[in-house]
């Protein structure tokens, strides 16, 4: 029978671990193994995560100092590679959710023929409310998702809601710093390495407070944004034959990261806007047709007009 790991990143996390924990022992399908990796927390995470020792598959590397949420995540899995067979499966965890009793039960079956499976989630503030019935509806997610649009960082695959083939971590695996979003890189070699498959079952309670790494965190400014993109692309680009690029998927990350570029240095390069209009279907999520002509127009917009007429930085 294979194996189920769960990876957890923790970091600070005393105000909601436990009741993350305590749905991990819920499960109707329990985890051979959790490799808890925490992230340098400086409050009480550590004593959480050994008291529940007991209770739990629960195996803990701690991090003397923080090293950010990608970084923990790939320790994590780093740890799960030498522990798996390549018909295992992994499932990533956060601190801060609640997991559905029949969650690995329902991943596991549904990934039969596929690299990776993935549901849908409630999602909850703070305080444990629900405040949207549905993670996907909410994010715009299309649960059909083509390379290119991961290229453009247009993500489906939310980590913690997913379920994948431990096949793939020597794949995956470094994870570069270059890689904002595990999950996304995690999902690309999926996608060409036996598919995706989306599930419209809820197997999870997605907590969005203000404090998360991914889904409340602060959005960053647009030469922040330009310049995490270009290293993104970049990093594609170095990995295209090991990501299996098509010939037209590797030239949509060139044609990309040239604009890329140009917008860090160009105030206006009205030259892009056929491209970026010819490719608006991978470069954006679905919008109303006004709004997909701003969206194009502003992408031809470089960061030195930016500053000047709309005082982004």
């Amino acid at each position: 029978m294979a194996k189920i790991c769960i990876v957890l990143a923790t970091y600070n996390g005393k105000k909601y671990l436990q009741e993350m924990l305590d749905s991990l022992v819920r499960q109707t399908r329990a985890a051979d193994m959790i490799i808890a990796v925490d992230d340098g927390s400086t409050d009480s995470t550590m004593s959480i995560l050994e008291q529940n020792i007991d209770r739990l598959p629960l195996e803990i590397v701690h991090s003397p100092k923080n090293m950010g949420h990608r970084a923990a995540f790939s320790t994590g899995l780093e740890e799960a590679r030498h522990r798996l067979g390549a018909d295992d499966y992994i499932a990533l965890a956060d601190q801060d959710d609640i997991w559905q009793p029949d969650k690995l039960e329902t991943l596991e079956k549904e990934i039969e023929g596929s690299a990776l499976v993935y549901g849908d989630a409630e999602v909850i503030d703070g305080k444990g409310q629900k405040t949207a019935p549905s993670w996907r509806a909410l994010g715009n997610i299309d649960t059909h998702n083509s390379m290119k649009r991961q290229i453009a960082g247009i993500n489906n695959v939310t980590g913690c809601l997913s379920l994948f083939r431990a096949s793939l971590l020597p794949l995956v695996l470094p994870i570069s710093e270059n890689v904002t979003v595990h999950d996304r890189w995690i999902a690309m070699y999926a996608q060409k390495n036996g598919g995706i498959k989306a599930i419209p079952n809820i197997v999870a309670q997605y907590r969005i407070h203000g404090n998360n790494a991914v889904g409340g965190a602060r959005q960053p400014s647009m030469s922040e944004t330009l310049s995490t993109q270009q290293k993104w692309i970049e990093e594609i680009l170095c990995h295209k034959h090991e990501l299996r690029l098509s010939h037209g998927e590797a030239r949509f990350a060139e044609r990309l990261l040239e604009l890329t570029l140009r917008r860090q240095n160009e105030a206006f390069i009205p030259s892009a806007i056929p491209w970026i209009f010819a490719n608006r279907h991978d470069l954006f999520l679905k919008a109303s047709p006004l709004k997909t002509v701003q969206r194009v127009l502003f992408m031809a917009v470089g960061l030195p007009l930016a500053k000047t007429f709309f005082g982004k930085d």
